[in-house]
């Protein structure tokens, strides 16, 4: 047994490619292999010389880009000085998680196994290639690939002749203890309604140790009878440093309605009373599988299911971030969700559907059941209401995920000019200095269910009040603003794209460098009246020539005209700014339809104007888009 050690690790941005990782991770429990499961940055990269086997499950992000948590490995990784025998004693395999709509479609993994392979590594199976455009999803892969290694695993380190493997029938043991505390004992989860610490000037935040930030501000900036709300939202964070690029990280609470309803269902609980001011202890129960720093001390179930259960629809709460690839498809109940209810069921009728949903052959039948209608896990808790009461209290950790942090573009200026004024935009008023903002699309929709659907973070955020705290962080985005003054940008951003290209040209124009020969800006909507984001600014910089504005309102007559169709109409400008100036391209936004309209349309220019062929134009473009 001593050669049945198996570690997972996992390069994730959103947090899905996470949940694989533990979905495998804890499937090897049942092949008996031991291990533990780390992010690629937790892991210590000189130790993975001695490791015989390996997992690996990342997605992609940015312009093909590897994950936050999966840097400095890649970094380490790609180092020339290392012989090319480094892993000749590893075994792996690479899962990947993509979107196959984006030319760069599950680049971050097909380059780890590659680089890999290039450093002495024995790939065991064929690289997973997950599609989020696949009629069932990511699991259309992940599911075949995980069978086909579970079988090579099998061949190549076979089990002792009186030792199976655990059958599907049969419980794992929950990834951690949990017990009922003492009442008197204090709990201490994250309150951001308590009074705020105070930081040294370079104090690096982050999930684990998040910077608490007050709402200035929270206006809609669509018209009243336009049909989507959207906010801008300004927040006073005298602690928070970032540059224009970065993303802001904020971890949503969920809506009360949920939390009541589950709490109501817990009421039920046939093992023991269950409240909202039931204090619990979480502690580990192998090392492999530590307790994460928010379960660490004692806390409440209420704070649980507000701040840390996930009980909304994730996935529906749309994003600015330019181009990334990671799935948030998955955010209804998955069917591990589905295997564990049907081991506490006491209805014979319930169990036999709740294992339907777990069969190969009952995919479909999930799929029309939860995924297409976007059932939350509440709802799903209600409709097998024999099996709810009998979920016990050490098994919620496994069944209600955490609550994912949500990313959005940081749509203001860093830039601190002490006590000088400056004319932001012409508007009278000062940079955004200690101040952070974002533009936040508010989600609601309908399904074939009665209850609207809610974005759990969008409408969370579109309901805080002036003085309202919340915790928050900075990461560094896709974009890498050029440094030099003088480098033509060319700024594509449909929508709520635009916001990190007000952080920039905001910046610029503080800065006394903004200028309309330098800063083209090309923005989409559906009409000037309806949905024009920060209007009055873009208006107000063009008038002062500090910007190059194009804007295709879709809606604003017979033909629906985008933004690709104003790069179509100025294509001599561009090929200019490109060919001679050496301008730089950025492209954000959130419709899986415009990134590749904008890049046929760039790559048409270059063919015409560059006397390119279409792969020569696609090569020079992937050179100008910049990361």
């Amino acid at each position: 047994m001593e050669d049945r050690r198996l570690i997972v690790l996992f390069g994730s941005q959103t947090g899905f490619a996470q949940e694989v990782a533990e979905r495998i991770w804890r499937e090897a429990k049942r092949y008996h292999f031991r291990g533990p499961l780390q992010a690629m940055d937790d892991y210590p990269v000189p130790q993975l010389i001695y490791e015989p086997l390996v997992i690996f499950v990342c997605s992609t992000t940015g312009q093909g880009e590897e994950p936050d948590n999966m840097k400095h490995f890649w970094k380490f990784l790609l180092r020339k000085n290392l012989p090319t025998n480094s892993l000749q004693y590893l075994r792996f395999g690479v899962l990947g998680l993509g979107d196959s709509s984006y030319a760069k479609f599950n680049f971050a993994a097909k380059k780890l196994a590659r680089r890999l392979c290039q450093l002495g590594g024995e790939n065991l199976l064929e690289t997973g290639l997950a599609d989020d455009q696949h009629d069932l999803g990511p699991d259309a892969v992940v599911d075949p690939w995980l069978a086909n290694l579970w079988e090579k695993l099998d061949i190549r380190f076979p089990l002792p002749e009186k030792l199976k493997p655990l059958s599907n029938s049969e419980l794992c043991p929950p990834r951690w203890c949990v017990s009922l505390a003492e009442p008197s004992v204090e709990t201490c989860i994250a309150n951001t309604n308590g009074q705020v610490p105070t930081y040294q000037p370079e104090h690096k935040f982050s999930a684990d140790d998040p910077c608490c930030i007050t709402v200035k501000t929270n206006s809609r900036t669509t018209a009243p009878t336009h049909f989507q709300d959207v906010r801008l939202i300004e927040f006073s964070a005298p602690d928070l440093n970032y540059s224009p690029g970065d993303v802001l990280m904020v971890r949503p609470h969920n809506l009360e309605s949920n939390v009541v309803a589950l709490f109501t269902m817990l009421a039920d609980n046939v093992t023991t009373s269950l409240g909202p001011d039931t204090i619990i202890t979480v502690t580990e129960r192998e090392p492999d599988m530590p307790v994460p720093r928010a379960l660490t001390q004692p806390i409440t179930l209420g704070q649980c299911a507000q701040q840390y259960w996930d009980l909304n629809v994730r996935g529906d709460d749309k994003t600015d971030i330019p181009v990334r690839f990671e799935m948030f498809l998955q955010a209804t109940p998955h069917r591990y969700f589905f295997h564990l209810l049907s081991h506490f069921t006491t209805s014979e009728l319930e169990r036999e559907k709740l294992l339907e949903f777990t069969t190969a052959e009952g995919q479909e039948e999930l799929y029309n059941y939860c995924h297409r209608p976007r059932r939350t896990v509440i709802e799903v808790l209600q409709d097998f209401s024999q099996t709810t009461p009998h979920i016990p209290l050490e098994y919620m950790f496994e069944l209600f995920r955490p609550i994912k942090p949500r990313a959005f573009s940081i749509a203001s200026s860093p830039t601190d000019y002490g006590s000088v004024l400056i004319p932001r935009i012409s508007l009278g008023t000062r940079a955004h200095n200690k101040e952070v903002h974002i533009l936040v699309a508010v989600v609601k929709y309908q399904t074939k269910l009665i209850v609207p659907r809610y974005g759990l973070c969008s409408n969370w955020l579109a309901a805080l009040k002036p003085g309202d705290t919340i915790q928050a962080w900075v990461r560094g985005g896709s974009f890498h603003f050029p440094i030099s003054q003088n480098v033509p940008v060319i700024m594509i951003g449909p929508g709520t794209g635009v916001a990190p290209f007000r952080s920039f040209v905001q910046e610029r124009a503080a800065q006394g460098s903004a200028r309309s020969d330098l800063l083209f800006l090309f923005f989409g909507c559906r009409n000037s009246a309806g949905d024009f984001h920060c209007r009055d600014e873009w208006l107000s910089l063009e008038k002062d020539e500090k910007l190059r504005l194009f804007c295709a309102f879709s809606r604003d007559q017979e033909n629906k005209v985008y933004v690709q169709h104003m790069m179509k109409d100025n294509a001599s400008l561009l090929w200019e700014l490109v060919s001679t100036q050496q301008a730089q391209i950025f492209l954000a936004g959130n419709s899986k339809d415009m990134p590749k309209g904008v890049k046929g349309a760039l790559e048409e220019t270059f063919q015409n104007y560059g006397n390119m062929t279409q792969g020569e134009a696609q090569k020079f473009l992937e050179s100008k888009i910049a990361n």
